[in-house]
């Protein structure tokens, strides 16, 4: 019986060869899916067209709210991918768009000399990256990566910020004790509020026969509690803002958007 296998595969060495090809893929699949460890790396990502250098419309508070601590996107075999370990997002100067950025646990095929390949997909920072889970299909680019659980070390600073020729209802909008939640923990809160005199200011009124009028406005300034991160010596903001005096900020708390405010003063 032996013997007239051998002769049959002598003369079919094509079906032979084939056959040999089918089995190596056999054994590689069952060696990478039941034997071999994975591998897993820890991955910022922040969500978008995908393309850094690409400037696209930011994500809605419909689809923010659809990113879950904990979600997972499996494989054909139903083992996780991808999985989102946190989720935090701030609004934009853009009403109702966010800037949000999700930590992820991914794993990976290791390429030697601390390449990856996720999903087929070569990946590193700057990457753009697709995701499929259960929920929400995205794409994000990769700010960074690490073999190792990315740590965020988050610390709190005192700042005052200023707004000249503010409406006065601006100044009664703004509540003391008024906080930010970035979908982790609170990283903004009104401390206190002063405000001078009113003055009356002569504004420019744009129609068919120019003239002008005048409004009252008032000078504003809030003393603010933000937690932030130190990179490079800098005071980093909601990943991206670098707070120093001079630079204007990009914040909103539950009842109110800061729009024009001037950083004066770092604690």
């Amino acid at each position: 019986m032996s013997k007239k296998i051998i002769h049959f595969l002598i003369d079919n060495y094509f079906l032979s060869i084939f056959f040999a090809c089918i089995a190596f893929v056999a054994l590689v699949s069952f060696y990478k899916l039941f034997i071999a460890k994975p591998t897993y790396v820890y991955a910022k990502v922040k969500v978008g067209q995908g393309l850094w250098w690409a400037s696209t419309q930011k994500p809605s508070i419909w689809f923010v709210k659809n990113f879950k601590k904990g979600d997972q996107e499996l494989d054909l075999t139903g083992r996780p991918i991808a999985e989102i370990l946190s989720v935090r997002y701030y609004p934009t100067y853009i009403s109702n768009q966010y800037d949000v950025y999700l930590l992820m646990k991914l794993k990976v095929s290791k390429m030697g000399s601390g390449k990856y390949n996720f999903k087929r997909s070569a990946i590193g920072v700057g990457a753009p990256v697709d995701f499929e889970f259960p929920k929400v299909q995205f794409s994000g680019t990769i700010i960074e990566l690490s073999e190792k659980p990315i740590k965020e070390k988050y610390q709190e600073k005192t700042i005052y910020v200023l707004k000249s020729f503010a409406y006065p209802w601006e100044y009664e909008a703004i509540k003391i004790g008024d906080q930010y939640f970035d979908g982790q923990e609170n990283v903004a809160e009104v401390l206190e509020k002063q405000t001078t005199d009113e003055a009356n200011v002569l504004v420019p009124y744009k129609s068919i026969i120019p003239q002008s009028f005048f409004q009252t406005r008032q000078q504003i300034i809030i003393k603010l509690k933000l937690k932030g991160q130190i990179k490079d010596n800098q005071f980093v903001f909601a990943e991206e803002q670098i707070i120093a005096p001079g630079k204007t900020i990009n914040l909103a708390t539950q009842n109110f958007q800061f729009q024009d405010f001037v950083i004066t003063k770092l604690e």
